[in-house]
């Protein structure tokens, strides 16, 4: 029993150490981006030594998808269930856009720090490899949302329509909104609370897709 209780301790402070390692890492990164981040200082952050760093991640760009995937993957599995509640096709897509702004509102630093990769001032030069990793994340929720689209075309609620391009204009339209919220000028053109603006992007974007019976 005493030996199941140190192995059982061991593994609760290797789950901690690495959970503190991520928190420092998500600060660092959205300060600095990820060229700049200093990984002394994250480890000083999280309260274990460099070499411990090393031990749960093989270098900067591996922590910096670490700190992505970790969020990601639950967001994925979070809209997955938002696309099969039950419904009409039409309410499940504004289920979905629901929830993705729900979850922006709660994870703001986490969006911010996705974001960054589409700007070169705050991310410098992450490696192909880490960017095909965090592409596959954005994939896979796409992935989803293109589902919802295509069992709506199959079941002639919706028009015909090339689903994974209505899937990316979604996705894009509901991040530049959203966006907007962090750039005063883009802020003050949409006159707009961004929340009344969001919904009626996404009711204008469904509308024309839903299949006109007359």
């Amino acid at each position: 029993m005493e030996e199941s209780g140190e192995r059982i301790s061991r593994e609760e402070k290797k789950q901690r150490s690495r959970r503190r390692i991520l928190d420092a890492a998500r600060d660092v990164f959205f300060r600095d981006g990820f060229m700049l981040a200093n990984l002394d200082e994250v480890a000083m952050k999280a309260g274990v030594a460099k070499g411990t760093l090393y031990r749960y991640f093989e270098s900067k760009a591996d922590l910096y998808v670490a700190v992505l995937a970790e969020n990601g993957m639950a967001f994925e599995s979070k809209m997955q269930e938002a696309a099969v509640a039950s419904g009409p096709v039409l309410e499940r897509l504004h289920r979905i856009g629901e929830f993705y702004l729900a979850h922006w509102i709660e994870h703001r630093e986490y969006f911010q720090i996705f974001w960054a990769i589409d700007n070169q001032s705050l991310i410098g030069g992450l490696p192909d490899d880490a960017l095909r990793d965090v592409s596959k994340l954005w994939e896979g929720c796409l992935e989803v949302l293109k589902g919802v689209l295509d069992r709506g075309v199959a079941d002639g609620e919706l028009a015909e329509c090339d689903t994974w391009e209505v899937s990316y204009i979604l996705w894009t339209m509901a991040n530049g909104l959203i966006q907007s919220e962090f750039i005063a000028p883009r802020k003050e053109l949409r006159r707009r609370p961004l929340q009344d603006v969001y919904r009626d992007a996404i009711d204008t974007v469904v509308r024309g897709l839903a299949r006109n019976e007359n």
